[in-house]
This record gives structure tokens, C-alpha cells and sequence, in this order.
């Protein structure tokens, strides 16, 4: 139940052509505490329900337990959640060996496209492709949570 991952700017849409597949993400929090958020995550194919614990220091690894919820469920939980919806759409893409996790956010955050590769291990290594940019892992602005209260687009 720990969730090890590392986070990146992305310097062009190359990854695109590169993806093996796409979708929607619609997401809420019914609770926004940084120490024990509630996010409800909708796709085209249902959705979760995810708890997340506080990050570690260097922000690579915090609790998480994510369960699956129908349509209906996941439907009848968004318009619950707080003030902050997050849109995007996620491409899976595949390079050496591991899957990044890009998206491309709409709505107040667009413009801002990051990548997440989830590893095994902190010290973990794994080869780059040439359109990851700087890593953000670290950085609290980059998190969904954070960006559901401070959209990207605000930032000045």
C-alpha cells in the first residue's frame, strides 16, 4: 500500500505517437488534508475511490489504497466532492521496460503536461525518454491535489 513514484515536466507532445493508449480523467476530492486526502477518479470505464497519506520528505513514496467504483457510484460521488475538479487526459507510454503516465491537463490547468513513472524501489534507475523534462517530484505545486485549489493557469 505505498505508492513509489517520481514526477516530471514533458518538453513536447512527442510522447504522443509513442502512447499505447489514452483516456479521459475526471477527478474530486471529498477531502482535500494534504495527511489523509479522498480523491474520486472517473474514466471512461468506471472509476476509484483512492486514499493518500502524507508524502515523504523527498516526495517519491506516501500511503495509498485505492478501491474500484461503478459508474454509478463514481457518478453519484463527484458532485459531492470540494470546489476543484481536475480534467485531463492520461496517455500510457511504454519506454524500456516501464510505463509513464502522462497528462495533459484542461480546464484552469491547461497548458501543464506531466509524466509519473511508479517504481519499485526510491533508488530505483530507469532510462528517460528525450521528451521528459525536470523532475517536479518534489515539489508540492505539481501534485493533483494542490493544483485541484491552485490552478496552473493562476499561477502568474
Amino acid at each position: 500500500m505505498r505508492e513509489i513514484e517520481r514526477k516530471y515536466l514533458v518538453e513536447n507532445l512527442d510522447f504522443i505517437s509513442e502512447a499505447s493508449s489514452s483516456y479521459v480523467i475526471a477527478q474530486g476530492y471529498l477531502n482535500s488534508d494534504p495527511d489523509r486526502s479522498v480523491r474520486i477518479r472517473k474514466t471512461s470505464e468506471g472509476g476509484f475511490i483512492t486514499v493518500k497519506g502524507t508524502s515523504s520528505e523527498n516526495g517519491m513514496s506516501r500511503f495509498e489504497w485505492e478501491k474500484p467504483l461503478s459508474t454509478k457510484e463514481v457518478d453519484a460521488l463527484l458532485p459531492l466532492c470540494e470546489e476543484g475538479t481536475i480534467i485531463k487526459d492520461r496517455y500510457l507510454v511504454p519506454f524500456k521496460g516501464k510505463v509513464f503516465e502522462v497528462d495533459v491537463f484542461k480546464g484552469a490547468n491547461k497548458g501543464l503536461i506531466l509524466a509519473e513513472i511508479e517504481l519499485d524501489d526510491e533508488e530505483e534507475s530507469f532510462e528517460k525518454p528525450e521528451w521528459l523534462g525536470a523532475e517536479v517530484t518534489s515539489d508540492h505545486r505539481y501534485y493533483n491535489l494542490y493544483l485541484s485549489k491552485n490552478p496552473y493557469n493562476q499561477w502568474g
